[in-house]
C-alpha cells in the first residue's frame, strides 16, 4: 500500500512540474509560411517569409550560406527591416555584385531564426534551392556514380559524348595520376562562351570554362561544332576538381605548374602546336625556372602557353619516372601544409631546383643555369583553380587549353633615359642659408649678451 502511495505521488509531482514548466518553453508557437528564395540569376537572391507566432516578435535573423568545402561552418547573417508585431514580413537581398558571383548549380540553403518578447529563441527548418537561370531547358544525364552531366544545347548523342569524355577523364586521372572522385561532379554545359559568360559576374571575355572544386561544379561554353576541344576541356577541368578536393586545405596551397600540369597531363598530351613550342624551348634553352612557374602564369601569350606545356612536361616526368604512387604522396604532404620544397624533399629527395634539374636531364635540355646573385624566391599563394579555358585558337595563336588574355606586359617597353644628378633646388638652398644665418645670428646675441653681462659685472667690482 505504502509504494502504491508513493508511485501516486511521485506521478501527481511530475504531472504538476511539467505543467509549470510547459509555459516557460511555448509560451508563443510560431509558424514560418510563404518561405522563399526568389532568384534574379546571375545578380541576386531575395529570401522573404512570413513568420506568425502568439507573441510579439521583436528580432529576425535570416541565416545562409553554401554547400562547399569550407575550414570550418559557415553561417552569413542578414538582418532584414521588420516593424515587431505577432505576425510579420521579412525580406532581405544577397546581391552577387557585392558579394561575388556563384557558380551556376551551386546549392543556397536559408533558415530564419527569431526571438518573441518573452525571449524564446526559435529556427525554422532549413530550405535549399539551386542557383540557375530559368532560361534555358536544362537536361541532365548520369555517367556512373560521379558525373552529372547538365546541358540545354544539342541532342542526346552531344551530351552522351561528352559526359563519356568525363567519365574517361576520371579513371585516366585514378589509374595514372591517383587522383579519385569522391564526390559526384555536376557539369554545366552551355551552348557556346558568350551564354557562359552571362552567367558568371566579373570574368574576362575570353572566359570559355572555369572548375569550381569547392562546390564540385564545372561549367564549359562548348557548341556542337568544338566537340573535339569541349572532350579535352571537360578532362582538363575535372582534373582541376580533384586536385582542388585531394589537396584541399587551409594551410598552403599547389603551385600553378603541378596543378595545370596534371591537368594538361590528363588530356593525353600536347597538341603539335605546343610540343613544338616545347621543342624549341629546350633547342634554343629559353626554358622558364619551375620556381618561376610556381606562384602563377605570365600574362604575355606565348610565355603562358610555354608554362602550360612546361608543367605538362614536368608533370610527365615526374609520374613516368618515380610513378603514380609518389605523385599521390606529394599532393597528400601539400595538402597537410608542407612547403612545395619540403614536400618535394619528403617525396623524391629533392627540391624544386632539384626537380629542374632531374627534368632538364630527363628531357635533353642544357643544365639549368646558376646565377651568382641569389634567386629571389616567389611567395607561395594559393592558385585559385578556376581555370579559364577558351574553344578554337584564333590565328597565329598555339592551341592551348587555357588562353590568357593579352596585357601591357607584352608590349615592347620604352627605353628609359638613366635619371640625370643634380643639385637641390634653388630655393630651397637660399631657405637653408637663410636658416643657418639666423642660427648664427642668434648664438651671436647670446654670445654678446653674455660679454656684456661679464663686463658690467667686472666694472661694479671695480667701483
Amino acid at each position: 500500500m505504502r509504494r502504491i502511495l508513493i508511485l501516486t505521488l511521485l506521478t501527481l509531482i511530475l504531472t504538476l512540474s511539467l505543467s509549470a514548466v510547459q509555459p516557460a518553453f511555448a509560451s508563443s508557437q510560431a509558424d514560418v509560411t510563404d518561405n522563399r528564395a526568389t532568384l534574379s540569376f546571375p545578380l541576386s537572391v531575395t529570401f522573404s517569409a512570413q513568420i506568425d507566432a502568439t507573441a510579439n516578435i521583436t528580432s529576425v535573423i535570416l541565416e545562409y550560406g553554401t554547400d562547399q568545402l569550407t575550414c570550418g561552418e559557415v553561417i552569413a547573417k542578414a538582418f532584414p527591416k521588420f516593424t515587431p508585431g505577432k505576425s510579420v514580413n521579412v525580406e532581405w537581398t544577397w546581391e552577387m555584385r557585392q558579394s561575388g558571383s556563384l557558380p551556376p548549380g551551386a546549392t543556397i540553403w536559408w533558415r530564419w531564426r527569431y526571438t518573441d518578447e518573452t525571449g524564446k529563441d526559435t529556427v525554422s527548418g532549413t530550405q535549399s534551392t539551386t542557383w540557375l537561370d530559368n532560361v534555358h531547358n536544362w537536361k541532365t544525364i548520369n555517367d556512373g556514380d560521379y558525373i552529372r552531366l547538365h546541358w540545354y544545347a544539342g541532342d542526346s548523342a552531344f551530351a552522351v559524348d561528352l559526359a563519356g569524355a568525363a567519365h574517361g577523364g576520371l579513371n585516366f586521372n585514378e589509374t595514372q595520376s591517383g587522383l579519385k572522385a569522391d564526390e559526384p561532379i555536376d557539369i554545366y554545359i552551355y551552348a557556346n562562351t558568350s551564354d557562359l559568360r552571362e552567367a558568371i559576374l566579373y570574368e574576362p571575355s575570353w572566359t570559355g570554362g572555369q572548375a569550381f572544386p569547392d562546390h564540385d561544379i564545372v561549367i564549359l561554353g562548348i557548341s556542337q561544332s568544338d566537340l573535339d576541344w569541349g572532350r579535352n576541356a571537360i578532362v582538363h577541368e575535372l582534373t582541376h576538381v580533384l586536385v582542388g578536393h585531394l589537396t584541399f586545405s587551409c594551410l598552403g596551397g599547389v603551385p600553378t605548374w603541378l596543378n595545370e600540369g596534371l591537368a594538361v597531363y590528363s588530356e593525353g598530351g600536347l597538341d603539335p602546336a605546343s610540343q613544338q613550342q616545347l621543342d624549341d624551348a629546350i633547342k634554343n634553352n629559353t626554358l622558364l625556372t619551375v620556381r618561376s612557374l610556381s606562384a602563377g602564369f605570365s600574362e604575355v601569350p606565348s610565355r603562358a602557353y610555354l608554362s602550360y606545356s612546361q608543367s605538362y612536361s614536368i608533370v610527365k616526368f615526374l609520374i613516368e619516372t618515380y610513378g603514380q604512387a609518389e605523385m599521390t604522396a606529394l599532393l597528400t604532404s601539400l595538402r597537410d601544409g608542407a612547403a612545395i620544397d619540403d614536400a618535394l624533399m619528403d617525396t623524391y629527395g629533392f627540391d624544386v631546383e632539384g626537380l629542374e634539374d632531374a627534368w632538364r636531364n630527363g628531357i635533353g635540355a642544357a643544365p639549368r643555369s646558376i646565377s651568382a646573385q641569389p634567386t629571389a624566391q616567389p611567395t607561395p599563394t594559393f592558385v585559385p583553380t578556376i581555370v579559364p579555358i577558351s574553344g578554337a585558337p584564333q590565328v597565329q595563336q598555339i592551341t592551348t587549353p587555357t588562353p590568357i588574355p593579352t596585357s601591357s606586359f607584352g608590349e615592347t617597353p620604352i627605353a628609359e633615359s638613366p635619371p640625370i644628378r643634380s643639385g637641390p633646388p634653388l630655393a630651397l638652398t637660399l631657405a637653408l642659408l637663410g636658416v643657418c644665418c639666423l642660427f648664427l645670428l642668434i648664438i651671436g646675441v647670446v654670445a654678446l649678451g653674455f660679454f656684456v653681462r661679464a663686463q658690467n659685472r667686472k666694472g661694479g667690482n671695480n667701483g
